[in-house]
């Protein structure tokens, strides 16, 4: 490799050092593998000639080489990852509710502790407000789960409804089985 001849004073002795240790590297690497060693000679002198014609190039290979400020990355090593997941539901409020009810619900909820109640909010989205998570009092979480539950339960009923009237029997006439007139 050569240097090219546009180089400044100061910057010809800078460049002895690395461009000697590249040429004693490549002929090593040349000894056990030619091929690869012509490659690598080939690539870095289009890689040289382009950032010597370019400087947007220049700029941005020289960005992309240089090594990034070690006390961001080291901090950030550091510091362990808390994880945001909490811990799932120790009851499915849903299927308290649908066996006994709202005053069931509440019993079974009263029972937790507030982090417990915390991670049934958080395991089926309850917290719509993003306030619930912050409440100190148990008793507040218990109404919000209850309020959802209630809530998710009864979303859909007037559809059901129809559907439940749509399964009656009708007679061929289209009118409903046993509604007819006694004449």
């Amino acid at each position: 490799m050569t240097e090219q001849s546009d180089t400044r004073p100061d910057d010809s002795s800078t460049l002895r050092a690395p461009l000697q240790e590249a040429e004693e590297a490549l002929t090593k690497l040349g000894a056990s593998h030619p091929e690869l060693a012509g490659t690598l000679a080939r690539v870095l002198a289009v890689v040289a000639s382009e950032a010597a014609r370019t400087p947007r190039f220049a700029k941005t290979l020289s960005k992309a080489l240089t090594p990034s400020e070690p006390h961001t990355t080291s901090r950030l090593a550091e510091r362990p990852r808390r994880s945001s997941r909490r811990a799932p539901g120790v009851i499915e409020p849903f299927a308290v509710f649908a066996e006994a009810g709202e005053t069931g619900l509440r019993s079974r909820l009263g029972e937790l502790n507030l982090e417990q109640l915390r991670d049934i909010i958080s395991e089926h989205g309850m917290d719509h407000d993003r306030l619930a998570m912050k409440w100190k009092d148990p008793q507040r979480v218990i109404d919000r789960i209850v309020e959802r539950v209630e809530s998710r339960t009864a979303k859909g009923t007037a559809f059901r409804g129809r559907s439940e009237q749509s399964t009656t029997p009708h007679s061929e006439a289209g009118d409903p089985v046993g509604d007819e007139p006694s004449a």
